[in-house]
């Protein structure tokens, strides 16, 4: 199939890609009825209006509340000020903004290449990812930490190293997970980042103990070791490698922590690789993959961290493979196993997610071969290596998204060409949920609403 040639067959194959986008979100994933976000308005009113206990409180019907640090829940105070409709308006509003700078990031300004067009067909890309699709309609608070730490990554790839840290120590301060990324720092041996980010995070979490003395103490020593407030571990939406234990059914602690150890050796290895080549781009994305994995749950909307694995795909020429996974994490191919994840098929079938995750953290590419790299558009900005005094100015230019598939036209659109980074030459070396209806069985069926 070609692609249009006139403006007004481009503008056809667009509002047929929306039809197509829209009836799809409508009947396939049912929406999720922004579950997530019932918890946290729920739980900051009865904090805040009834004098009740945060971590107390539960989505009538249902065995599931607040989980988060209570960090999170004094950002989220205002929330008390509004009621639900506002508050989903809100949540909306927010996630749209974060996922319009998680973009921007992501590409720089090679979106304005493609024009109108690619653009139109990327946002329908886009709209069909399924961590995407879950994370809006469930009006969770993933692309908000993904944003903040991007934004640290733009800061060290572009060299303005003594600002880093913050968005990554706020991030961690909300969710545990991000806090992975000072470790990236550490192994990058940005001391000054590393600190800036570990202040911010324990200053965070000290202003909240402050705020919220009681739900502190709690959450500390008891809700945070308490899994079952999150969900079931063998639930097939648990796309981590915990989820695959638990559906095997291997209760054994000691195996998941050595696979964990595992992964953050490799993870190491190829963020400390990445770092050196002055990769930026890369060395978040595998970070990002790496704290999907060793989280003891991580819901099929965590893994929007998958996003600038798919940046650095497009932006390394390997717009084949990142549209064909981009594609299978459109389909919700995993819920075909939500009822019985048992042999070959369900071992294979029901941690798709996860192998794509593990695949992606063996094999992402790191650093670009210098033959390969076309001299470096000065205009564009984005994350994406700096140059070193062993590695020129130059990145290879991502290519036109194809009208063909819309999965290749979300990696185009979460892709980069991006511009020099200034000041890294010199030193390369260096879930909650919840429903306002009765509990189901499996409260986060694709079939059923649900949240994690």
């Amino acid at each position: 199939m070609r692609a249009p040639a006139t403006d007004r067959g481009r503008l056809l194959l667009v509002l047929a890609a929306v039809a197509a986008v829209g009836a799809f979100t409508a009947t396939v994933p049912l929406l999720r009825d922004w579950f997530d976000l019932r918890v946290y308005h729920g739980a900051i009113g009865t904090w805040v209006h009834h004098g009740g206990r945060l971590y107390d409180y539960r989505v009538p019907g249902t065995a599931y509340g607040f989980t988060y640090p209570p960090f999170a829940a004094v950002v989220m105070l205002p929330m008390a000020l509004f009621d639900l409709r506002t508050a989903i308006a809100v949540g909306l509003l927010l996630n749209l903004a974060a996922l319009a700078v998680v973009v921007r990031l992501l590409t720089g300004r090679a979106w304005r290449r493609h024009g109108w067009y690619g653009c139109a067909l990327g946002a329908c890309a886009l709209a069909l990812f399924e961590p995407l699709r879950d994370t809006f309609s469930f009006g969770q608070v993933n692309l908000l930490l993904l944003a903040l730490v991007l934004v640290d990554a733009w800061l060290l790839a572009t060299g303005r190293e003594r600002r880093a840290g913050v968005g990554i120590g706020l991030a961690a301060a909300v969710k545990l997970t991000p806090a992975l990324f000072i470790g990236l720092l550490l192994i990058a041996r940005r001391w000054r980042a590393a600190a800036v980010a570990t202040v911010v995070a324990l200053a965070a979490t000290g202003f909240a103990a402050v705020v919220a003395p009681d739900a502190s103490r709690f959450y500390w020593t008891d809700a945070l070791w308490d899994t079952s407030r999150v969900g079931r571990l063998d639930y097939v939406s648990n796309q981590s490698l915990q989820g695959i234990l638990a559906r095997l059914g291997e209760p054994d602690r000691a195996v998941w922590a050595v696979a964990v150890v595992l992964t953050l050796g490799v993870w190491a290895v190829r963020g400390r690789r990445a770092v050196v080549a002055g990769d930026w781009a890369a060395a978040f994305a595998l970070t990002g993959l790496t704290a999907c994995l060793v989280s003891p749950i991580t819901w099929v909307h965590h893994l929007v961290w998958l996003l600038p694995s798919f940046a650095v795909l497009v932006r390394t020429g390997h717009l084949r493979i990142a549209g064909a996974l981009y594609a299978v994490l459109c389909t919700s191919v995993v819920w075909l196993w939500f009822d019985d994840a048992s042999g070959i098929d369900g071992f294979l079938g029901s941690n798709t997610y996860t192998w794509i995750t593990l695949g992606l953290l063996l094999w992402l590419p790191v650093g670009q071969p210098r033959a390969a790299r076309p001299i470096r558009d000065r205009r564009a900005t984005a994350i994406d290596p700096a140059p070193s005094a062993a590695a020129p100015r130059m990145a290879q230019v991502s290519s036109q998204p194809g009208p063909s598939s819309c999965a290749a036209t979300a990696a185009a659109a979460t892709g980069t060409a991006s511009g020099p980074g200034r000041g890294l030459a010199r030193s390369a070396s260096s879930e909650p949920t919840g429903s306002t209806r009765p509990a189901a069985p499996n409260p986060q069926s694709s079939s059923r609403r649900a949240s994690s």
